[in-house]
C-alpha cells in the first residue's frame, strides 16, 4: 500500500529547474491524496506564467509513478491560493540565503 509519507519523500526529490530547492520546501505542494493505487497531488507554481509548468508537472508524475504500487498519478496545478514566499520552509529560506 502506498503511503502519504512515501509520496512526500519522493516529492522532496522534485525541483523547479530555476530554483535549487525541492517543491515541498518551496511550499508548492498543497495536498496529497492516495486512493488505493492512485496518487493525486494538488500543487501550484511560483508564478502563473512559469515556463517550466509542463516540465514540473510531468517530473512530479514520473517520480511518483516509480513508487512501487502506484498505478496512476494525477497532478492538478491550481492558482488559488497563490504562492508567495511565506510558504517557504525554514530549510528553503536558509538555502536561498533569506535568513
Amino acid at each position: 500500500m502506498v503511503t502519504k509519507e512515501q509520496v512526500i519523500d519522493v516529492l522532496h526529490t522534485c525541483y523547479d529547474p530555476e530554483i535549487p530547492v525541492n517543491l515541498v520546501d518551496l511550499g508548492l505542494i498543497y495536498d496529497v491524496e492516495i486512493d488505493d493505487d492512485r496518487v493525486n497531488v494538488v500543487m501550484t507554481l511560483t508564478a502563473r506564467g512559469c515556463p517550466a509548468h509542463s516540465f514540473i508537472s510531468e517530473d512530479v508524475r514520473a517520480h511518483l509513478a516509480e513508487i512501487p504500487g502506484v498505478k496512476s498519478v494525477h497532478v492538478q496545478v491550481v492558482w488559488d491560493p497563490p504562492w508567495d514566499p511565506s510558504r517557504l520552509s525554514e530549510a528553503a529560506k536558509k538555502q536561498l540565503g533569506l535568513l
